[in-house]
């Protein structure tokens, strides 16, 4: 299954400018190869939008072609497919460029909080965004929420639109901000005092390559990332003052290389007599679910694990597509208990992601190819057995307070 959306370049939706305005012939003939496409591809289509509903809008944004600017016409396209409702199927503009204000928001507790920002606004750091331009963040977040693409239920609406604060095109198409790179963001400390400031928004090699952040990271003493992991993003670590071993699985290996990693885990396991398994995989934008299967085989032979109460798995909203999927899985195939944030997936949906392109917008087309019923009761996201969500007060000072509780968890 390929992943969602596995980088920023991937998963901001904001919607560049084109090159120059398009013909009112080539808007139509996209719009043409747009409805035909989905119809041809979507495994199921018209599951929660009517095909006379879809229809009817579709037809309102085709007579808008000529009338209305590109960009809008882009934000009409976009407001449409997130009423097919699932999280596979959006529109990206991953082919156009796009403007990106130099900071990152996450949201604690309802307050959006900067956690990464450009280093000679260093001061934001931790600030409550509270504004755009004259308007409140709750208004802002409301026109963001109707057309933010890749969302699936509530928890990935929630990381979604955070992605989308800083998006230079969308905050000018949705008429939140003045001009098309600049706007103005108001912050708060938790006293109420404020600060605006200016921003001009990065291209993507000025925001990527060439800007220099000051930013929030997080983790727990017990746990240490070995200096020669082979994969970034998936690694494994014994947890110090236990008998655990925790596998920090934050993205998807080769299957080749999962079939290595997994031998060396076992090997590991056996070597120092673990009897607790933390699989981590918050911040799992996806990938390919069968690759996790390798690692649930592989863990399985490992006796001298306690099977009957020792496998945890930890996930949030930020866990994905097959990320979730791996997670419901593990529950049933490793007997673990789900700790953490609802999942921003759903196990039970429609996924598979495969994609076209609309010759003369761009625009790339994502749709779903497969209905997974990885759980026998649909729910809105991988539900934990035992609940926490990320604190402020917690992220502050550095400490992964969801980690951390784990690791009591594991002690008792």
């Amino acid at each position: 299954m390929k992943t969602i959306l596995t980088t920023f370049t991937f998963l901001l939706i904001s919607f560049a400018a084109f090159a120059q305005e398009l013909s009112k012939e080539a808007w139509l003939e996209d719009l043409e190869i747009y409805k035909t496409g989905l119809e041809e591809k979507h495994i199921d289509l018209y599951n929660k939008i009517s095909k006379d509903d879809f229809e009817k809008e579709w037809n309102a944004i085709k007579s808008s072609v000529g009338q209305k600017s590109d960009f809008e016409v882009g934000i009409d396209l976009m407001r449409l497919t997130r009423k097919i409702g699932d999280g596979h199927t959006a529109v990206s503009v991953r082919n156009l460029g796009f403007h990106h204000y130099p900071f990152e928001v996450k949201n604690f507790e309802g307050d959006w909080r900067v956690v990464k920002v450009a280093k000679e606004h260093s001061n934001l750091l931790g600030l409550k965004l509270v504004g755009v331009e004259n308007k409140n963040i709750d208004s802002v977040i409301k026109k963001l929420a109707d057309v933010v693409q890749f969302v699936e239920n509530e928890q990935s609406l929630i990381v979604r639109t955070g992605e989308n604060i800083t998006s230079a095109e969308l905050l000018y198409a949705l008429k939140i901000s003045k001009e098309k790179t600049q706007a103005s963001f108001t912050f708060s400390d938790d006293s109420g005092n404020k600060t605006s400031v200016k921003l001009s928004a990065l291209t993507q090699q000025e925001y990527y390559e060439e800007t220099t952040f000051s930013e929030l990271s997080v983790g727990v003493p017990q746990i240490a990332k070995p200096k020669k992991a082979d994969e970034a993003n998936f690694w494994y670590a014994p947890i110090l003052g236990t008998k655990g071993l925790y596998i920090h699985f934050e993205s998807y290996p080769a299957f080749e290389e999962m079939l290595k990693i997994s031998e060396e885990i076992v090997g590991t396991i056996f070597q120092n007599n673990i009897r607790q398994l933390v699989i981590d995989l918050r911040n799992n934008g996806g990938g390919d679910l069968y690759v996790g299967l390798v690692l649930a085989n592989a863990l399985n032979i490992a006796d001298v694990i306690d099977w009957k109460s020792g496998v945890y798995v930890l996930c949030d909203k930020v866990t994905f597509s097959a990320a979730a999927s791996n997670t419901a899985l593990f529950r049933e195939l490793l007997n673990a208990k789900i700790v953490g944030e609802p999942t921003g997936s759903n196990p039970t949906g429609y996924q598979d992601m495969d994609t076209f392109e609309l010759p003369n917008s761009k625009l790339v087309i994502c749709y779903s190819k497969r209905l997974f019923r990885i759980q026998e009761t649909a729910t809105e996201g991988v539900r934990p057995d035992i609940f926490i969500d990320y604190k402020w007060d917690s992220y502050a000072r550095s400490i992964d307070n969801i980690l951390n509780e784990m690791l009591t968890i594991l002690k008792q």
